[in-house]
């Protein structure tokens, strides 16, 4: 884990000084030959960007390590403050889009998978495929229509923190995760489907039903929980996805997530912005690999970690 993350900050770092142009000439110079080059010259000193480059990466690193991200050098606000409104809102999109996919998903595979080339399962099929094919922020335009022409009715358009007030919080974000979540759980249906035909058609389901074992008991102790280990890959890595790679759907729905100050500070050429950022989606893709890691070993016996 800890050496993936110190690649990523060695990359991001690098990578980002390499674009041409910078946060200074963006702020101050404007049109060409507004600023002179001392007052440039000044404000890349103020900001440490005259330094060199490996004594800029270890004093942000430092900072990163204690969670200190430092400055925006746009907005000239603290980072931690910039994500922290935002942080609570894309990780609270991402959980309840991921509860969506999960309660679609499992149920219907698993349905698909009994019921196989029967018309239960070219249903679920066609709906797996109809949400691959439709882009979650179209899904998105098509609620707000349907809410505003059929229901006069249109959700929250300022975000409402869960702890301040939890119905209206709700009543905004339960429309993108119903959007996010459908598009989401098209992907971990087929997985299910797949992973469950293969498991019902090993030896030691064959020799369970010889046993006289309940077919509930089946499916729930020998067939899913094996056929989960693929399945909860692909619910892991999305979840980790939807931390920052909403920028379109946080548009529709007026969000201002992690997705839209990416945007935002690459757009500014926010160094200190831009690197933190990176650095918290691809924490969230490392503690989350991490996790079903160990969950393999749960669902699975025949692993084992020594």
């Amino acid at each position: 884990m800890f050496p993936t993350l110190l690649g990523v900050a060695v990359v991001v770092f690098v990578l980002i000084r390499v674009v041409p142009g910078d946060v200074v000439e963006l702020r101050m110079a404007g049109d060409r030959g507004a600023v002179s080059e001392e007052a440039l010259a000044q404000e890349r000193a103020r900001f440490g960007l005259d330094r060199p480059i490996w004594e800029q990466f270890g004093k942000w690193l430092w900072g990163a390590v204690r969670l200190d991200f430092g400055t925006s050098m746009w907005t000239g606000a603290p980072i931690a403050e910039e994500i922290k409104l935002r942080f609570a809102l894309s990780l609270q999109l991402a959980v309840m889009a991921t509860i969506v996919a999960v309660l679609l998903a499992i149920p219907l595979g698993v349905i698909a998978a009994l019921r196989q080339d029967t018309w239960v399962d070219y249903v679920v099929r066609v709906f797996s495929i109809a949400g691959l094919a439709m882009p979650s922020f179209w899904l998105g335009i098509v609620m707000i229509l349907v809410l505003l022409v059929f229901f006069r009715w249109l959700p929250p358009m300022v975000y409402t923190p869960f702890w301040v007030n939890p119905v209206q919080n709700l009543a905004q974000l339960i429309w993108p995760a119903l959007a996010v979540g459908y598009r989401y759980s098209a992907v971990a249906t087929r997985m299910t489907r797949s992973a469950m035909l293969e498991v019902l058609r090993e030896d030691y389901i064959r020799t369970a039903r010889a046993k006289g074992l309940v077919e509930k008991l089946i499916l729930s102790r020998h067939a899913l929980k094996n056929a989960m280990l693929p399945v909860l890959t692909v619910i892991g890595l999305e979840f980790a996805f939807l931390m920052g790679g909403l920028v379109v759907t946080e548009q529709v729905f007026n969000l201002n997530g992690l997705g839209l100050l990416f945007v935002q500070g690459i757009v500014h050429r926010d160094y200190t912005l831009v690197q933190a950022l990176v650095l918290i989606v691809a924490s969230a893709f490392i503690v989350v690999n991490f996790l079903l890691d160990l969950m393999y070993a749960w669902l699975d016996p025949r692993i084992r970690y020594r």
